[in-house]
């Protein structure tokens, strides 16, 4: 359990439910996670207190979720010397690596719309939105001037830009030199950025690993991937998944692509072609997905119709035809989380590196079917 506002968050929204009750003291949470009231009230009181271990961190705040109880934000801040003063103003940049322009990638688009409604919700100004996906390329990064371009980018804003948010995978160097110059700086992404700065993310491994899994539960065991193949999570996890049931990747199932529509049309045509085809396919994306199931959908094969899940569910996602199965990232969530981080740090609260790993969920449609049945109902079709 990771992040301190994000179990903040919850622990509030559970007390707001129940009428604001502090349900439990402190010395129960310190007798259900075994250890002693001190190392309780400073693990809850103090985001910055540092445990023994990040185990009896975890442990503590697991009961104290479990036992309903509720952080006094007010006393904390009052321990901690933060008085209420009245509110700066702050600009705030978001950088987008992901995509060269706001129509590549629709779940990072629907992410910035968040992150943008946020950021006037808290009275702040978005002062340039970046769309760079040469920071997102290891191999891009070492021919270019970085200094030079961060530079650039903090000029184009007058110098009005007192945090950062990153948007999707960005290199480390970069990262670090982009923290350097912004100072507060939040990384939304589907992986880590191994706690250079705060970040908020949904494994993507662990979402690849939950959206294959429930393929082999409808007894698929010929299952494909469609996606990147090269330093991926969701490829990984894809790889783990199979490895944890005893099945081996099959070469012919597993096609290397892009994150476009277009890529997934191309792929579930080299499927059709092909006479060895997966029975479930796994597409590391949702518009990737959606363009696999418009080529059946214009390509009717009464003898092939794979099952098919992705990862992201985007808007789209739900006016497929079929509806696309998909694992859901929880866009609000990342987007309300890096918000609360980065104001949080401009404002002087944290000072250690946060890290908030959300769950992704499983949104079952109609795109999959048992491996047995060997096809989406009529309607679907």
């Amino acid at each position: 359990m990771d992040g301190w506002k994000q179990l903040e968050q919850m622990l509030c929204q559970k007390a707001h439910r129940r009428g604001g009750k502090r349900d439990m003291s402190i010395k129960e949470i310190a007798e259900k996670a075994g250890v002693s009231v001190a190392t309780v009230s400073r693990v809850l009181n103090n985001p910055n207190y540092k445990c023994s271990s990040p185990e009896v961190r975890d442990r503590i705040w697991k009961a104290a979720i479990a036992l309903n109880y509720t952080p006094n934000t007010a006393a904390r801040n009052l321990k901690m010397g933060i008085q209420n003063t009245e509110k700066k103003v702050y600009y705030i940049g978001v950088l987008m690596t992901r995509m060269e322009k706001a129509t590549t990638d629709p779940f990072f688009n629907e992410l910035l719309r968040v992150i943008e409604s946020e950021i006037h919700k808290q009275i702040a100004i978005l002062t340039k939105v970046w769309y760079m996906p040469l920071f997102s390329s290891d191999k891009k990064c070492r021919r270019e001037n970085l200094d030079q371009i961060i530079d650039g980018m903090y000029e184009e804003t007058d110098q009005k830009c007192d945090g950062l948010i990153i948007i999707g995978k960005c290199n480390k160097e970069a990262l670090k030199k982009l923290n350097k110059k912004y100072k507060s700086v939040v990384s939304v992404n589907r992986n880590s950025t191994n706690y250079e700065v705060d970040e908020v993310l949904c494994d993507g491994q662990k979402v690849a690993m939950m959206a294959v899994e429930y393929l082999i539960s409808l007894g698929h065991r010929n299952i494909g991937y469609v996606g990147d193949c090269y330093n991926e999570a969701r490829y990984r996890g894809y790889l783990e998944a199979l490895h944890k049931h005893d099945m081996e990747p099959e070469a012919a199932y597993i096609l290397q692509t892009g994150q476009t529509e277009a890529e997934g049309y191309e792929a579930m045509q080299k499927f059709l072609q092909s006479e060895d085809r997966p029975t479930g396919i796994y597409c590391a994306n949702d518009i990737t997905a959606i363009g696999m199931l418009k080529y059946l959908g214009t390509n009717k094969n009464r003898y092939y119709v794979p099952s098919i899940i992705a990862s992201d569910d985007i808007e789209e996602a739900q006016y497929t035809r079929p509806m696309l199965t998909t694992v859901a990232l929880p866009k609000e969530e990342m987007g309300k989380f890096a918000l609360y981080l980065l104001i949080d740090r401009m404002r002087g609260g944290h000072k250690s590196v946060v890290r908030t790993e959300l769950e992704g969920k499983l949104m079952i449609r109609n795109s999959c079917t048992a491996a047995d049945e060997g096809g989406w109902s009529d309607y679907c079709i």
